[in-house]
């Protein structure tokens, strides 16, 4: 096997080809884009994922704490402000609540966490404790997921109000406003890990990296998907 380092456009294709592996294709997310899951499920799925939705600023802060480079942080800085938000910016997690009130679940319900099963919360603490503990630059290259966000938002926004018409369009506000965020925060991603992962070998490690961090969201919709048959 070749040791040889590939280009750059060669190693970022090798992290592209690893959207084969993107939950958009896990069983549940594909019923739920086909408009097969009853509100029941719709509900689990929403209070589940919410858990990452709270864990996402804890991740990024993890990166920042562990960064030494200034301009790094200036701009990594903005991924926590997206989902907390800032001044009148209510912020992303704001943006998923309204989306759980949506589909009829309460603020209260959402913020007590009490619908996350075990399996979701192990999978997420995982990703959190990796980012904590890792180099900075692997904790980016695990955030790579998001090259492939954009698309199962877009689903969503173009097959929920037609197969889960029960649900307030408004409330989708989320998977519109994260299509322009996930496509800029996949550049600065790209820029890191690229200039990063120099060697062959390196190159290797991110692509584990990324497998990892693609299956902790696959893992996710497993325990979902388990717990809301």
């Amino acid at each position: 096997m070749s040791t040889e380092a590939w280009s750059r456009d060669e190693f970022e294709a090798q992290l592209r080809a690893r959207g084969a592996g993107y939950h958009i294709h896990h069983p549940f997310n594909v019923n739920m884009n086909e408009g097969l899951l009853g509100p029941d499920q719709i509900r689990g799925w929403v209070a589940n994922r919410f858990y990452y939705q709270v864990n996402i600023p804890q991740k990024d802060g993890a990166i920042i704490a562990n960064c030494p480079d200034r301009a790094t942080r200036r701009r990594w800085v903005r991924r926590i402000l997206d989902h907390d938000g800032w001044g009148d910016n209510e912020g992303g997690i704001e943006a998923w609540v309204r989306l759980g009130e949506a589909v009829g679940l309460t603020r209260e319900a959402l913020w007590s966490q009490r619908h996350v099963v075990p399996g979701v919360r192990f999978a997420v603490d995982a990703y959190v404790n990796f980012a904590r503990q890792a180099p900075w630059q692997e904790a980016v290259c695990s955030s790579l997921t998001e090259m492939f966000a954009p698309k199962i938002h877009k689903d969503r926004l173009a097959n929920w109000p037609t197969h889960y018409a029960w649900i307030d369009p408004d409330g989708l506000q989320y998977f519109r406003s994260r299509i322009s965020l996930a496509e800029r925060d996949v550049e600065h991603g790209l820029e890191v890990t690229l200039g990063h992962f120099t060697t062959r070998a390196q190159q290797e490690r991110a692509l584990e990296i990324l497998q990892f961090k693609l299956d902790i969201l696959w893992a996710m919709l497993d325990a979902i998907e388990k717990a809301y048959p």
